[in-house]
């Protein structure tokens, strides 16, 4: 099965954590991105830089952001 396959299927593919952060952060706010992913980088000066350092070295947080991304993106 080729890699294009295999992504088919992937809502994610193809776009990139900045771009799924970026979202997050002007739909919700930070404010209320904290309240729904309990996260430190997101409660005490969140940055976009910050954040995407720590979500990248963070599997679990990482699968929370896409997550709330894709429920986020089902309502529209």
């Amino acid at each position: 099965m080729s890699e294009a396959q295999k992504n088919r299927n992937n809502p994610l593919h193809g776009i990139k954590l900045k771009d799924i952060l970026e979202a997050l952060v002007k739909n919700y706010g930070w404010k209320e991105l904290a309240r729904r992913i309990d996260i430190r980088c997101f409660m005490f000066d969140p940055t976009i830089n910050s954040s995407l350092k720590f979500l990248r070295k963070t599997p679990w947080a990482r699968m929370k952001v896409e997550d709330l991304y894709l429920n986020m993106i089902d309502k529209d």
